[in-house]
């Protein structure tokens, strides 16, 4: 049962109020990563003013002032007065998380969130009616009003640009930086000697898994414009990750003694989660299995708001949705799996490990 309010926050609604202008918090933070800021403060050796900032980086010196100064009411900067003029500083989370060149960088994350969810969110009204109504019609034309995504149909990723996919890639890439550790240590996975991320992407988690289980082989498997692009792009000195082109759904999946899948059956329809893991069940030797990576729901649909949040921006982007525990413990057993373990991790994503 949810917590009675006392009669002073009835009276004046301050967490209601805090949740209304969340929107303008995450877009100050957006505005000052896509302009530069936190790079910028990180590579001085000394706190900068709005002035300087403002001329570093093109830009007024009253809106970076005020910029700066919700920066620091949200403790995401420092600022001290240095011969009365106010000077600016990265606190240590700015530097390590919202600069682009830190090793723990979200920089790609946040653009992503910026420059294409952002926008789609604006249609959430939209996106609630027309999939209640389900009329494809209405979806399309939900779809083609961003300016910036195309659109997404899971595991296939089509995007109308290089750019675009890039920014995907970037935000997966952020994801597993930062989650990555704790989705491959949340079970032991060292009996399994040759692993295949599916949908494997920028193979940030896959890099992950290679150094936690530096004696088993991984194998980003993805479609041949995500794995030229991430050679391209992503492709680490040291990589000791292979990546392969491949479908999947539609071609052929290389054997494995652990497939994991991130990410990926959040974006479609049950029926179709299910086809793919029996095609995954096929493949498997007994004793190989399966990971599956995704954000779970509680069963009592309380939470977590994570979880929740995410499950209302897959109605913008895509077919699928958000489940607890349950149901992909069901889709896992349809499709001939068994031993479902769930591991909650506490942070975005939770690991769920099945058996053949």
């Amino acid at each position: 049962m949810a917590e009675r309010l006392s009669q002073s926050e009835l009276d004046y609604p301050f967490k209601l109020l805090e949740y209304f202008n969340g929107f303008r918090v995450s877009k100050v933070i957006f505005s000052a990563c896509e302009l530069g800021v936190f790079d910028l403060l990180l590579l001085s050796q000394k706190p900068l003013s709005a002035e300087l900032v403002a001329q570093e980086l093109g830009a007024s010196v009253d809106g970076i002032e005020r910029l700066l100064d919700v920066l620091v009411g949200v403790d995401i900067l420092e600022v001290e007065q240095i011969d009365g003029t106010a000077c600016y500083s990265g606190t240590d989370v700015a530097n390590l998380y919202l600069a682009k060149g830190s090793a723990k960088s979200l920089h790609d994350m946040i653009i992503y969130q910026s420059q294409t969810i952002y926008p789609l969110w604006n249609n959430m009204v939209h996106a609630v009616r027309w999939l209640n109504n389900n009329t494809t019609p209405d979806r399309i034309f939900l779809q083609s009003i961003s300016t910036l995504w195309g659109f997404v149909k899971a595991a296939v990723c089509c995007f109308r640009s290089e750019e675009e996919m890039l920014k995907f890639m970037g935000l997966m890439n952020s994801t597993w930086i930062l989650d990555g550790h704790d989705i491959v240590t949340a079970f032991n996975l060292s009996c399994f000697k040759a692993m295949v991320d599916l949908g494997g992407c920028s193979g940030a988690l896959a890099r992950e898994l290679s150094k936690a289980y530096p004696s088993s082989s991984v194998t980003v498997l993805d479609l041949p414009t995500v794995i030229q692009t991430a050679r391209q792009h992503f492709s680490e000195q040291d990589d000791t990750i292979v990546f392969q082109e491949g479908d999947f759904f539609g071609g052929d999946i290389p054997p494995a003694d652990l497939y994991i899948l991130a990410r990926i059956l959040h974006d479609w329809k049950e029926d179709k989660c299910v086809q793919l893991l029996k095609k995954i069940h096929a493949c498997c030797q007994p004793g190989g299995g399966v990971l599956l990576v995704e954000a779970l729901l509680f069963e009592n649909r309380r939470g977590p708001v994570m979880a929740q949040i995410f499950s209302l921006n897959m109605l913008v982007q895509t077919e699928g949705k958000e489940h607890p525990p349950s149901q992909y413990s069901n889709m896992l057993s349809f499709a001939g799996f068994h031993n479902v373990q769930v591991c909650r991790t506490g942070k975005s994503y939770d690991a769920i490990l099945a058996i053949k």
